[in-house]
Formats: structure tokens, C-alpha cells, sequence
């Protein structure tokens, strides 16, 4: 068992690969650590235009300073796919409101005609749901989605090799349709009794690789495994937060893990605006267990074992768990069979 951490790790993309472009040894140990010991880390230098990740969060910002009927407009509950806006307080963690708003998108694809009744997951494909009288909010969101797609399979390449698997490994699972997810969030203090401080409560994210905006407010804690301390990460300019989703612990039999989070609301009169992507493999992805070397199977913990919560090899299902879990009302609306 390694020390406890107390800070999470600031990695350079710009400098991880060496003349002939492959990943240096240097930055794979280091990434390794990062990832199996505390399952979060900062990436600076991944590229994108200078000010991109600045005009992104202003926008956001305006976005939600549009009057209420606006942002309602695009309501998710009239979406099967989870899409468009969340009102405040309306999704849930840990059976508990949050204190946040948020507007949820994807790849934007013709839903499927036809959904087996066993693969309700598959009418998560779907469209977006966008301000008509904003445009900008669509076109530097898809834009981000974009660089972040390149810079979630950047970062998973550099995990897999890692792990001592081929770069490559994970990429048939993201071929076609990738069903990655992007999230616009406004979190507010103070508006939301029932709330409390939680921004967002404790929780793992359901994919492979999550990747992180935040603005200079902060809020963020994560809890590595086996520690009872939580965290601060810190906002650092110029930088995203990374952190590993359920499918990689899945794969790996808890040698990566799905590191638990939560956000702190801020201060009354605050505002807080992040931009999280989920880097996530096709709906109908189902990740079976590696081949570790035996030096890591060895460090490998198990997958978290949560009756409420179980983990599942298919994508799709483990998201669609999610959400249901999340967004209850649009689950009933929606999802009536599937829905508590």
C-alpha cells in the first residue's frame, strides 16, 4: 500500500513523447502512478487555441444568464437521451439534490428505429438540444467536444501502454460511434435548501476517461482508494482535471480505479462553471478483463463491490444505470419499466 497522497499530479502533454513520437518512459511511469494510485491528475500542454478553454467558460456563463423560460426551453425531460437542460436541484446523488444546473449533450446521430427490448441502452442515441437564439453555445461546446475526443484518446493510448498493453487495445471499443458525453455546468450555493454544500455528491464516473474544465472558483475533492482524506484539487490555469471511469477499473480488476468525487457548492452569490467530458466507447461496448503483467495483477484491488451499485461489462447499460439513478424524473417519463 502506497503513502496516502495529498495532491493530485500535474503531467505535461506537451512534452510526453520523444522525437519519434512515442511516449516516454519518464511520462509513463508517471502516468501509471497517477492513475493507480490516485486515479486523478492535471494535464497541461493538450493543445487547443490559445484562449479556447477561457471563451468556453464565458460562454457557459452567459448561456446561463438567459431568463429561466429560455434555459427551459431545451428541458430534458422531453428526452430520451438525457439530453439539453437540468433544472436546478432536479438531479440527484447519493439520493440527495444537487446544487446545480447544467445542459447535457452528445454526439448529435439519428435515434435507432428499432431497439431490442433487451438493449434499452441503445436509445440513448440520439440528438442534442441547443438555444436557437445562442448559437454560440452549440458551436464552441461541439468544438470542445472535438479537441477533448483527440485528448481522451491521447490519454488512453498513454494508459493502456501504461498498463503494459498495446496502445491500441481499447480502440475497436470507440470504432464507429463513439457515445462520449459533454457537460455544461452551473453550480450555485445557497438556492437549493435541500442541497446543502453539495455541488455534486460523491460519486464515479461511468465511463473510461474524464476530462475536466473548471473555472477559478474550485470546490472539487477526490477520495483515493483507501484513503479516508479527501483531496483538494485545485484550479490551475492552463490545466485539465483527469480522472478514470468504471470501465477501466472493470477492465483492469481495480488495478486503475474509478476514483470517488464530489464538488462543494460555493458561497452564496457565487457562480461555478466546469466542463466536464466523459471520453466513452460505443453503447454497445462490452469491456472484458485484460491481461495485466503480473507485476501489476498483482497490485490489482478488485472491483469496488456495491450491491446498490453493481458495475456492468456493457457500456451502454452502465450509463443508462446512471441516469435512470440521476434523473428520475425524466426516467419515469421516459423509462417507466426500468425506472424506481
Amino acid at each position: 500500500m502506497s503513502a496516502p497522497r495529498t495532491s493530485v499530479p500535474i503531467l505535461d502533454l506537451a512534452t510526453a513523447k520523444d522525437e519519434k513520437g512515442q511516449f516516454t518512459p519518464d511520462f509513463l511511469d508517471a502516468l501509471r502512478d497517477a492513475a493507480h494510485n490516485v486515479g486523478f491528475f492535471q494535464v497541461v500542454g493538450y493543445g487547443g487555441r490559445p484562449g479556447q478553454d477561457q471563451e468556453l467558460l464565458d460562454t457557459v456563463a452567459e448561456f446561463f444568464r438567459l431568463p429561466l423560460e429560455d434555459r427551459l426551453a431545451l428541458d430534458n425531460r422531453s428526452s430520451a437521451q438525457f439530453r439539453g437542460y437540468t433544472r436546478l436541484g432536479t438531479e440527484v446523488t447519493q439520493g440527495r439534490a444537487d446544487s446545480r444546473e447544467q445542459i447535457d449533450y452528445g454526439p448529435d446521430r439519428e435515434p435507432l428505429a428499432h431497439v431490442p427490448a433487451e438493449q434499452p441502452y441503445l436509445r440513448l442515441q440520439g440528438h442534442n438540444q441547443w438555444p436557437a437564439a445562442y448559437p454560440e453555445l452549440e458551436k464552441a461546446a461541439m468544438e470542445w467536444a472535438e479537441l477533448m475526443s483527440h485528448v481522451g484518446a491521447e490519454l488512453l493510448s498513454g494508459i493502456s501502454e501504461a498498463i503494459g498493453l498495446p496502445k491500441d487495445y481499447f480502440d475497436e471499443k470507440f470504432s464507429g460511434t463513439p457515445a462520449w458525453m459533454g457537460k455544461l455546468v452551473h453550480y450555485v450555493g445557497g438556492v437549493v435548501p435541500e442541497a446543502g454544500d453539495q455541488g455534486v455528491g460523491s460519486h464515479a464516473d461511468y465511463g473510461f476517461v474524464t476530462l475536466l474544465l473548471q473555472d477559478s472558483v474550485g470546490g472539487l475533492e477526490v477520495k483515493p482508494y483507501g484513503q479516508d482524506e479527501w483531496i483538494d484539487v485545485p484550479p490551475t490555469p492552463g490545466a485539465l482535471v483527469v480522472n478514470l471511469g468504471e470501465m477501466l477499473e472493470v477492465a483492469t480488476d481495480g488495478y486503475l480505479m474509478a476514483t470517488i468525487h464530489r464538488v462543494t457548492a460555493p458561497p452564496p452569490g457565487v457562480d461555478r462553471y466546469s466542463v466536464p467530458f466523459f471520453w466513452s466507447p460505443r453503447l454497445d461496448a462490452v469491456i472484458d478483463k485484460v491481461e495485466l503483467p503480473n507485476e501489476l495483477a498483482a497490485e490489482a484491488r478488485g472491483v469496488s463491490d456495491d450491491p446498490d451499485n453493481p458495475m456492468l461489462a456493457t457500456y451502454g447499460e452502465n450509463v443508462l444505470k446512471g441516469w435512470l439513478r440521476a434523473h428520475p424524473e425524466t426516467a419515469r417519463l421516459h423509462y417507466p419499466e426500468l425506472a424506481r
